[in-house]
């Protein structure tokens, strides 16, 4: 095996996982892009090797594969040391349920959920085989509120911060440290920046770029902090958000997703 030690990140080709694999090269560490195919990581993982003198490998796959995602991370655990695991792939969507087909609400599932938990399943004895390792788990400021018009990807942003809080307790006092990061509004790509714009100042609040949430998620994560909600407007939207009954919070933000739709 490889003795280098090396960090996972998984959704790694665009958006926050690309901010991440930046960010984790810009530290001297290596890295294992995982992406799906044709998403052009191998490119971006030569680039990063080239800039930040790192060794890059990239698996080009779909999580939501199980065969796929038990072959690959076999190969993996068999050939690199992985010290650090960031979970960042996942996807949703905003549309009535009624009008979403079952094959998307399945992919949401299936990607957000049973793939952070078998990815994280498979890779834990060998994290903890290294005297200090993290768990990194991307979830969302939508964990924290039922929402209308996406209802199953909050619902599953849910789950994984339930799932990260669970495992931070279960090896606590182990080497293996477990974060769980709620990000707000990112303007990751053209859909997502339509949105965000057609929400107008309440959409732009908590606003932050992929670069910077990276870049915060890592520090608190290295410094052992299990939830890391970044922007100091997602806190306060979190702590007044926290005080209102759970009826009241749905229908207000619901209200304002609704607006999505358009641009869905």
């Amino acid at each position: 095996m490889n003795s280098k030690q090396y960090t996972m990140i998984t959704g790694a080709s665009s958006g926050l996982g690309k901010a991440f694999a930046i960010e984790c090269a810009s530290r001297g560490m290596h890295i294992i892009l995982i992406a799906l195919p044709g998403s052009n990581t191998v490119s971006l993982g030569q680039s990063i090797a080239l800039q930040y003198g790192v060794d890059v490998q990239v698996f080009e796959f779909d999580l939501t594969d199980r065969d796929a995602l038990h072959r690959h991370l076999a190969h993996i655990t068999g050939h690199y040391n992985v010290s650090f695991l960031i979970n960042n792939a996942g996807m949703g969507g905003t549309s009535h349920m009624a009008e979403t087909t079952v094959e998307k609400i399945d992919q949401i599932i299936q990607l957000n959920v049973r793939g952070t938990v078998l990815v994280t399943r498979l890779l834990i004895p060998h994290l903890l085989k290294n005297e200090k390792s993290y768990i990194m788990n991307i979830s969302s400021m939508a964990a924290f509120t039922p929402i209308a018009f996406k209802t199953v990807y909050p619902a599953s942003k849910a789950f994984i911060s339930s799932f990260s809080l669970g495992l931070k307790e279960e090896f606590s006092g182990t080497g293996l440290s477990v974060s769980v990061v709620y990000p707000g509004p990112m303007m990751t790509n053209s859909h997502t920046s339509r949105r965000i714009i057609g929400q107008g100042f309440k959409g732009k609040m908590g606003l932050l770029s992929a670069t910077a949430i990276a870049r915060l998620a890592m520090r608190k994560t290295l410094a052992g902090q299990p939830t890391i909600i970044p922007g100091f407007m997602n806190r306060v939207n979190h702590l007044l958000m926290s005080v209102l009954p759970v009826e009241w919070k749905s229908r207000i933000v619901s209200r304002e997703v609704k607006k999505e739709i358009q641009y869905a």
